[in-house]
């Protein structure tokens, strides 16, 4: 049953950021529900050119680009977030993208958890998905 309450804490912005992914699988850049922010899972892709690096650690930097803009079109920034999930191919490629991360989110010190996984295309060596809080 649908609910007809129509409070801000209730109501959702949806955040996109162009990628063609989004319209092709049917999900958001990032969702803005009340004071939260979850921002999708973000690779290396730069959206404006659709180019992505071969290298893990240029792959990371634009992750926490793309992140970036998707948290500041939310309201948000990197100082709210929270939670963050790494997921690599590779676990092994991981502490080369620690100097990019700890740049990013050294001061934040987020939750976070690490997995191993297949992305969906082969030259993505890296995701990253982050939630956030607005407090103000």
């Amino acid at each position: 049953m649908a609910s007809s309450d129509n409070s801000s804490s209730r109501k959702k912005k949806l955040i996109s950021s162009g990628s063609p992914f989004e319209a092709q699988i049917g999900y958001s850049r990032a969702v803005v529900c009340g004071d939260m922010v979850f921002v999708s899972g973000c690779t290396g892709y730069d959206y404006k050119t659709g180019e992505i690096s071969d290298d893990v650690v240029a792959q990371t930097e634009q992750c926490m680009q793309n992140i970036a803009s998707a948290l500041s079109e939310a309201g948000a920034g990197f100082k709210d977030i929270v939670r963050v999930r790494y997921i690599l191919p590779e676990r092994n490629d991981f502490s080369q993208t620690w100097p990019v991360l700890r740049k990013w989110l050294g001061e934040v010190r987020p939750a976070a958890t690490i997995l191993q996984a297949g992305l969906m295309e082969e030259v993505m060596k890296i995701e990253i998905e982050v939630t956030a809080r607005v407090l103000t």
